[in-house]
């Protein structure tokens, strides 16, 4: 089976422009997320999606596949989906499953590839798949930085949002606190009829692209994960994950690759990695 991941990175992030090339213990965030994805064994390749040049060059510095998209892309699913069509058209093999990792998950680790992937090679009726965690704090359920999931007794997701779901208000003292986390693995063909459908209210209300399939009246599965990890929305994001990731293990194996590390040419010149976290070593 083609199992291809892919992973759309722009530098005009709304809330934290330039975070694909940020440095997390001197290697860009998207290095990290392509290194680490890639070291799951069962996908066949592992491409970086992007519209820019500096995020191109260091890929090439850094020894990743990297694929030229559109720049007038909103959504990383039509990202994603340009990116792949290009990348069959290149290599004459068709994708069988197409998983979409976003760029700010540097702490991703690659049995959480194979969890995501999982229910799609035990039932083909299963379309799209995306992975859910248990928040342990008020203040993550609470932020609306992350994206929180209520799911039925099957695992399929029921409402996405960036309120806390389900509501505390009524004096539970305890509730499911999930989280949305960005590994969405899609059929091929089901990405690509994904991003034909029209958008819908309650995915432009929440800002979450997976409410289209609900709304549409489709299904999403969730799979638990118990691997714990934080994506970067703004620098104080960026920060606490530095502090969990220091001493993380699998930053050892792609050390030793030299080209992983952030001193390309050019790079001073554009002085787009001027923003540093506070603990990176």
């Amino acid at each position: 089976m083609n199992i291809l991941a892919i992973i759309p990175a722009r530098m005009g992030s709304s809330r934290f422009p330039g975070k694909p090339l940020a440095l997390i213990h001197d290697v860009p965030m998207v290095g990290h997320v392509a290194f680490r994805t890639a070291m799951c064994d069962i996908l066949t390749e592992t491409y970086v999606a992007t519209c820019d040049t500096i995020i191109e060059n260091y890929c090439a510095s850094a020894g990743l596949k990297c694929v030229m998209t559109s720049d007038t892309h909103v959504r990383c699913s039509t990202r994603t989906a340009e990116a792949l069509l290009t990348i069959e058209e290149k290599s004459g093999m068709r994708a069988d499953i197409v998983v979409m990792v976003q760029g700010d998950e540097p702490m991703i680790v690659p049995d959480m590839i194979r969890q995501a992937v999982q229910p799609m090679l035990d039932d083909p009726n299963i379309q799209v798949v995306n992975l859910m965690a248990e928040m342990e704090t008020l203040e993550e359920f609470e932020d609306p930085n992350e994206v929180k999931v209520v799911v039925d007794k099957n695992y399929d997701a029921l409402y996405f949002s960036r309120e806390p779901i389900p509501s505390r208000k009524k004096g539970a003292d305890k509730v499911p606190m999930r989280k949305q986390v960005c590994i969405i693995p899609f059929r091929r063909d089901y990405l690509l009829r994904f991003n034909e459908m029209d958008e819908t209210p309650l995915e432009i209300y929440e800002s979450v692209d997976m409410m289209r399939i609900l709304e549409h009246g489709e299904k999403v599965r969730m799979v638990p994960t118990s691997f714990k990890t934080w994506s970067v929305d703004t620098p104080e994001d960026l920060a606490r994950v530095s502090r969990l990731m220091q001493g993380d293990p699998l930053i050892e194996q792609y050390k030793k690759r030299g080209h992983a590390w952030a001193l390309w040419p050019g790079q001073r010149l554009q002085g787009v990695l001027s923003v540093r976290s506070k603990n990176s070593g």
